[in-house]
């Protein structure tokens, strides 16, 4: 497995966790599983992407302005996550933070899968792309929460 079938993998949950927060309403069991579950899996990606791709991106001139701007994004992403948990869940604006939140969240995985990994592909090595996958799925382990009481 290489550095961008891992990372995808994470897209493909952090996707489906989005799209089924934006079903859930009011303050109900489900949807503060779902919350906490879509706030861990943005975390432990996050954590791990930045240490094993964007930082190893920097490392080359050419990789540094879609690392500046990958990072830019998480960053607006955990000040959205920070407001949506000091907000109470049955807020009418909760749902609005929400979809601002998922809708961030789908943009910066599309530009991941349709122009950063295109580019990075041509900065990393093959090995790197190989190592970085193992080191990053270690890393996003260490922080990913389990998903056995999963709801989807």
């Amino acid at each position: 497995m290489n550095i961008f079938e891992a990372l995808r993998q994470s897209h493909q949950k952090q996707r489906e966790l989005g799209e089924a927060l934006l079903q859930t309403s009011g303050d109900s069991p489900e949807r503060q599983a779902l919350f906490e579950r879509y706030k861990n899996e943005l975390f432990a990606h996050a954590v791990g992407e930045d240490r094993y791709f964007y930082i190893p991106l920097m490392m080359s001139d050419s990789g540094l302005n879609i690392t500046r701007h990958a990072l830019a994004e998480h960053h607006k992403m955990d000040e959205l996550l920070e407001e949506m948990t000091e907000l109470d869940m049955s807020h009418p604006g909760w749902l609005n933070k929400a979809k601002k939140l998922v809708e961030t969240v789908l943009h910066h995985l599309d530009e991941e899968e349709h122009g950063f990994f295109q580019q990075a592909g041509k900065i990393l090595a093959e090995q790197q792309k190989t190592s970085l996958a193992k080191q990053y799925l270690a890393e996003y382990q260490k922080y990913k929460k389990s998903d056995k009481d999963a709801l989807v």
